[in-house]
């Protein structure tokens, strides 16, 4: 099951390719988390993405199957939600180094390795601290076998012509909350609004990919531009977390001088990268819902047919 590819194909029954394509990230979310080749933190990054792939395709059809959609969102929401407090730990680190990268002098560079350093420190602490980190992966486990299970309670109407009102409705969905994600970044934006853009972005980037059957070519030049974008939102957000750090806990960081290069790094990388997070979001949210809405009924009609 794990190698099962995530997409939904028009000429297939709708209900059995819903079912593979949830069933195979589940599966793969569990496989990682009870097996974790290469340890504890790359295991909860992996499932973590394996989840939310899941939740953007039950966000597809959440209009079809409202019960459903909540309660199996709930669950894997709070799934992910256990184990986050490392996965968080770990993310600072890598924004950290993410700005090392665009260091401005080597200076700056070596303040940031002690920065990064401090921060290992404090991940590998929290990891020795996190009481029953194995319990919580035991329920990790259970948690997804029963999220596979749920699937059996799951279908859809067998017509080709309801499968392509579906999705069409689900997709215009996606791309309608984007929008008004992203409109919600103009001017004196919150941190919380450029997460929200980012959230969106990644369901329509997971709709493009569950839909790559219907124009494959221009699914995938779509879903590369998205990937980019959710990127860049993770580093927006990241640094926006990293700065609230500092703000909580100061004391961790001894070297003032090195503080004072950190805080101005992630205000010089955050303005940066806000800036082009929009132009780029502009470019990809260009088209209108509806429009958008109806070319994919439009494409899942030919393919189906």
């Amino acid at each position: 099951m794990t190698g099962m590819p995530f997409r939904i194909r028009p000429d297939a029954d709708f209900t059995k390719s819903f079912r593979e394509a949830a069933a195979g990230q589940l599966q793969a979310a569990l496989d990682i988390i009870e097996q974790r080749p290469e340890g504890t933190h790359q295991a909860i990054h992996a499932f973590r993405k394996n989840l939310k792939k899941v939740r953007s395709l039950y966000r597809l059809v959440a209009a079809d199957a409202r019960k459903f959609q909540k309660q199996e969102n709930a669950r894997l929401r709070e799934t992910a939600r256990s184990l986050s407090a490392i996965r968080d730990a770990e993310a600072l680190i890598e924004t950290v180094r993410y700005l090392k990268s665009e260091a401005q002098d080597p200076e700056e560079a070596s303040a940031l390795d002690r920065i990064a350093a401090i921060l290992e420190t404090r991940r590998n602490w929290m990891t020795e601290a996190e009481a029953g980190i194995e319990a919580k992966l035991r329920e990790t486990s259970e948690a997804l076998r029963h999220a596979i299970d749920a699937l059996d309670d799951i279908s859809f109407p067998a017509s080709r012509t309801k499968a392509a009102k579906l999705v069409a409705k689900g997709w215009k969905r996606t791309a309608a909350k984007a929008h008004e994600a992203l409109d919600a970044c103009h001017g004196e934006a919150s941190d919380e609004a450029f997460h929200e853009l980012r959230k969106r972005t990644q369901d329509y980037r997971a709709h493009h990919r569950l839909l790559s059957p219907l124009w494959p070519s221009a699914m995938k030049a779509k879903r590369a531009a998205a990937k980019e974008l959710v990127d860049r939102l993770g580093h927006v957000h990241d640094l926006a977390v990293l700065s609230e750090l500092v703000e909580a806990e100061p004391q961790l960081f001894t070297r003032s001088d090195d503080l004072a290069r950190l805080l101005d790094a992630i205000i010089r990388r955050q303005q940066e990268d806000r800036r082009l997070a929009l132009a780029q979001a502009g470019e990809i949210f260009a088209d209108d819902p509806d429009e958008e809405a109806k070319r994919i009924a439009l494409l899942w009609d030919a393919a189906a047919n």
